[in-house]
């Protein structure tokens, strides 16, 4: 765990109450699976791009 020293008791507070959103937690778990899926099948940071897109044409 981390020590309250180190982050300050004001910063500490404000990550408690983002822990106890779920709107928050849903987003951050929806961020971290975006990251994930893009690295396991090797696509853009961006995601996917349609053939299209990258030769210029939308």
């Amino acid at each position: 765990m981390i020590e309250e020293s180190r982050l300050g008791p004001l910063k500490l507070e404000t990550l408690r109450k983002k822990i106890n959103n779920e709107e928050y937690l849903n987003g951050a778990i929806q961020r971290i699976a975006l990251i994930l899926s893009n690295e396991l099948l090797d696509t853009p940071q961006g995601g996917f791009y349609h053939e299209r897109q990258r030769k210029g044409r939308k």
